[in-house]
């Protein structure tokens, strides 16, 4: 199960937190119809209010991440991880988890 830094934790919670007041809210992560650049699977993010109905639901010291069906799939043994830049910017990072 994808898992996530204290880092990735803290931000996710923050953007979430700012965009919506809903209660549930999460940050959903989903597939895209244009293929990454090894062929495997392009991921998008975006704060939602309530996971989709056949998302899964992925939750980490109360910070929520709703994975749709292919995005479960590739993240499933992952480590996500964030940053924030000088400017404010948001950027993920995927990597494998360390057994």
């Amino acid at each position: 199960m994808l898992t996530l830094t204290d880092n990735a934790t803290a931000i996710v919670s923050t953007l979430v937190s700012r965009q919506t007041e809903a209660p549930d809210a999460g940050l959903r992560i989903h597939s895209t119809a244009t293929p990454g650049a090894e062929g495997g699977a392009r991921l998008a993010v975006l704060v939602t209010a309530d996971p989709e109905p056949q998302d899964q639901v992925v939750e980490v010291s109360g910070t929520r991440l709703f994975l749709d069906e292919e995005a479960a799939s590739a993240l499933d043994d992952k480590v996500l991880d964030a940053g924030v830049d000088d400017e404010g910017a948001v950027s993920f990072a995927v990597m494998p988890q360390v057994a």
